[in-house]
């Protein structure tokens, strides 16, 4: 299909340049004659929601864009015949992040939380929040020292918890302040 060829093409000039085409591009990219045709198929993606634009009219990319092929399933314990089957696409915001005003990443230092899976070097993905649950990985001021630990609720004695026997729980003295929850590890091999 055409429209699918010039789409692919647009996102492809995306990925490389790291930025939209302007329309003059778009034009030569897509072989039409003039700008006009351009416009109007650009339209056309605003209006399939394809892509979108700003308050001042410049082209923005949408999920598209930084969508990632979802395969199917790979086994983690016994081997089994795998079979590739494209089961849907998606973005890693959209599976990651349910609030993108309040989600930030920090990088991890330290091995505190290495038996949770956090590693020195990791990124982590925290969402805002000054409540947390009990079982929680939270990012926490506690007596003016910040850090990132479990968060355990006994009772009414509330403490940070390592995942690396080498620490000890931390009990708050004067203040403990939950400022995020931990909502993923991501670490690049």
């Amino acid at each position: 299909m055409r429209e699918e060829r010039y789409i692919n093409k647009i996102v492809q000039f995306y990925r490389e340049r790291k930025r939209m085409p302007s329309y003059g591009e778009i034009m030569k990219l897509l072989g039409f004659a003039s700008k006009s045709p351009a416009f109007k198929f650009v339209q056309k993606l605003i209006d399939q929601e394809i892509l979108k634009k700003d308050r001042n009219g410049r082209l923005l990319p949408s999920r598209l864009f930084y969508s990632v092929r979802v395969l199917g399933a790979v086994e983690a314990g016994w081997p089994s015949p795998a079979e590739e089957e494209l089961l849907d696409t998606m973005t890693l915001d959209e599976y990651l992040i349910s609030n993108k005003e309040a989600t930030f990443m920090l990088t991890v230092n330290g091995d505190s939380m290495k038996d949770a899976g956090i590693i020195a070097g990791d990124l982590v993905l925290v969402e805002r929040a000054d409540k947390a649950k009990d079982g929680d990985i939270v990012v926490a001021e506690v007596d003016s020292n910040w850090t990132m630990k479990y968060l355990r609720k006994r009772g009414k004695q509330v403490y940070l918890e390592p995942a690396n026997s080498k620490y000890k729980k931390i009990f708050p003295k004067e203040d403990l302040k939950i400022s995020a929850v931990v909502k993923a590890v991501i670490r690049k091999y």
